[in-house]
């Protein structure tokens, strides 16, 4: 990854070397992209087993965003400081304590900090495997192997339901975080093993600290402001007004600074390039909107459907299915076919799947919710890989590894800001349908009347039964406000397909596939 000091890359592995190297890498990145959505829906048990509401419980997951998207673009500066191997290694290491730690905290601020931790941590590790797995593999063979691990990325948001909502009905939530342990040791011995005799070249670089700092704060302010607003009643209150300030102001001083720095945390030029900006545009909103839904379908499924963790995770489940077969494809015919056009194909399919959702109702059985599900697999498929191909294609290959953080931090942070949007935006928009639901079955009309009656010959009193009618009001409120994230989410897809046309997308050569290898 340094580009300072002439290196030659390492001759790729063969055989067994290979194989298991990829398997290592793999499983790394696999644990940390499936620690993203793992706490998902395990929020409620989290929440009231720590004593908070499961809006405070969102922090879980948004402070490892956070945290990850401030470390990802640390990742070449620390590279060239003290080896690829050493640290993504030692990164892997770190994660696995700081899981550790998640797993025995006592309360939720403490929780939050240690998930801060191991998000901060986990910064270089899904950077360093690419450029490892790409050192492993011949140039003929890159572009497949990187459509062969992006399976891992893909799968690992939606196995994290799964497996979270297993472990916390059978077992308990802390299990969701030590099961990291066992699989950290192994891909960092494993990783060791194989790649340690093949380090990067090493060199004293200054780090822009005022840069560093910058990012810190308003990223921060930022995120803490979506996380609080709905608590606080949003710029009706002094601190959210505050940190909007702090926030806006932080990031003008940090554009301004690192377009004038002459070693730049994050190398702010790259935007100057229409295919670097339409690409990094259109994974940061694409993600955010799948994340964002990611989180919404299993709260939904659980606080008002009725479903149990495992459950809510098993709906989302299958989506693996098609993404396994169909990933393999786009892999292979990335360098014959226009991206523009596979990446179009995601969007729309992604739009249908939502707005099949957007169609649910409280009545909805297992089947119809998970029809879309599998859908949504092929959408996935073709979703990073070309989009990272339109991102990085023409940039100098000494420039990729800044162009992959910068990608890599705008998608996180735009994952983290999906989530706290989109749970701000169901709850206001449940309120608005509880208000014309309430409005319009009152206690004067035909309806409520017959509701009470009824209610009332089963044995409930007054106070009771307004209090059932009531439930059943807050039900088709969020299942209407879901419905309508569901439809805005499609109709934004559907808006990102010109961005996609603005570029201009290098034919692939045999280096392309190194760029291929950029952000996922």
């Amino acid at each position: 990854m340094s580009s300072a000091a002439p290196y030659t890359q390492p001759s790729p592995l063969e055989g067994s070397a290979r194989t298991w190297g990829t398997i290592a890498l793999s499983a790394a990145t696999f644990m940390n992209v499936l620690d993203t959505s793992i706490a998902n829906v395990s929020l409620p048990a989290i929440a009231g087993d720590l004593g908070v509401s499961p809006n405070q419980g969102t922090w879980v997951i948004t402070s490892f965003a956070v945290a990850n998207a401030i470390a990802v673009p640390l990742t070449g500066w620390l590279s060239q400081r003290f080896g690829q191997v050493r640290l993504f290694v030692a990164s892997v290491l770190m994660f696995v304590l700081a899981s550790w730690l998640c797993g025995l905290a006592p309360n939720m601020t403490t929780l939050i900090a240690f998930r801060a931790l191991q998000g901060f941590v986990a910064g270089p590790m899904i950077p360093l495997s690419q450029a490892l797995l790409l050192s492993s593999y011949p140039k003929a063979l890159a572009g497949l192997a990187m459509a062969m691990w992006s399976m891992t990325t893909l799968l690992a948001p939606v196995m994290g339901p799964l497996l979270g909502g297993w472990i916390t009905d059978n077992i308990s939530w802390p299990w969701i975080f030590y099961i990291n342990i066992p699989v950290g040791i192994i891909a960092a011995v494993a990783s060791w093993g194989i790649y340690h005799k093949r380090e990067s070249l090493t060199q004293k670089l200054p780090i822009d600290a005022v840069g560093l700092a910058l990012l810190v704060v308003w990223i921060g302010a930022l995120q803490i402001m979506l996380d609080l607003g709905k608590e606080y009643d949003w710029f009706h209150s002094p601190l959210i007004v505050g940190l909007a300030v702090v926030a806006v102001v932080g990031l003008a001083f940090f554009l301004i600074w690192e377009l004038t720095e002459d070693h730049p945390v994050v190398d702010l030029t790259l935007f100057k390039r229409r295919n670097f900006w339409a690409g990094t545009l259109a994974t940061s909103v694409g993600y955010g909107l799948f994340f964002g839904n990611v989180v919404l379908l299993p709260l939904w499924l659980q606080q008002y459907m009725g479903y149990t963790a495992t459950q809510a995770g098993m709906v989302m489940a299958p989506v693996g299915l098609l993404a396994i077969v169909f990933s393999p494809m786009v892999g292979k015919n990335i360098g014959k076919v226009d991206p523009r056009r596979f990446a179009t194909f995601a969007f729309i399919v992604f739009a249908l799947v939502l707005w099949m959702r957007s169609r649910f109702n409280t009545q909805a059985d297992l089947a119809t919710i998970m029809v879309p599900t599998i859908l949504q697999g092929v959408s996935m498929a073709f979703f990073f890989i070309p989009l990272v191909t339109i991102t990085l294609s023409g940039i100098a290959p000494e420039r990729i590894p800044a162009a992959s953080g910068l990608s890599n931090f705008a998608r996180i942070t735009a994952g983290a800001m999906g989530t706290s949007i989109t749970t701000t935006l169901w709850e206001n928009r449940a309120a608005v349908h509880h208000a014309q639901l309430a409005e319009s079955i009152n206690q004067g009309s035909q309806a409520a009347n017959g509701a009470l009656s009824g209610l009332a010959g089963a044995g409930l009193s007054p106070e009771q039964a307004l209090a059932q009618v009531n439930r059943l009001i807050d039900q088709q409120a969020f299942m209407l406000a879901a419905n309508d994230m569901f439809y805005i989410s499609a109709l934004m897809f559907l808006a990102l397909i010109p961005l996609v046309w603005l570029s201009r997308p290098q034919r692939a050569s045999p280096g392309s596939a190194d760029a291929a290898a950029g952000a996922h």
